[in-house]
């Protein structure tokens, strides 16, 4: 018999993504010439249960939804679907949060994020005194 998983788990296992793979809330990413757009199925949540946050250069998305309990009339068995939460975190650079879209169609979260602007180099003449 081989040992449990839980004594191999490693420290920085958030890290290292295997929670990633079981999210809800999965998510292509590709890029034109101006932007980032990242496509997330946000299944079971409506837009109202999403929350967008730009700090520090990271673009984090969560959502969160709890069950309301106006059926008392029923006997559950076994209930799972009471309270969900996810969350996904991006890291964009240091950009105007003005510029970000998002737009929430069919259970799929769709952001545009725009590329830094790279500033052109420019040159200086500097006069000396």
């Amino acid at each position: 018999m081989l040992p449990s998983r839980i004594f191999f788990d490693n420290f920085f296992d958030d890290l290292d993504s295997p929670k990633k793979q079981n999210s809800m809330m999965k998510c292509d990413i590709y890029e034109t010439e101006s932007e980032y757009h990242i496509e997330m199925d946000t299944p079971g949540f409506k837009k109202e249960d999403i929350k967008m946050e730009l700090s520090n250069g990271y673009l984090t998305i969560s959502a969160e939804k709890q069950s309301k309990s106006d059926d008392e009339d029923k006997k559950y068995i076994r209930r799972e679907r009471v309270y969900a939460k996810e969350m996904r975190q991006f890291y964009v650079g240091d950009i105007d949060e003005e510029k970000v879209k998002a737009e929430f169609k069919d259970g799929m979260l769709l952001v545009s994020v725009p590329k830094e602007s790279k500033e052109k180099e420019s040159k200086k003449i500097i006069n000396i005194d």
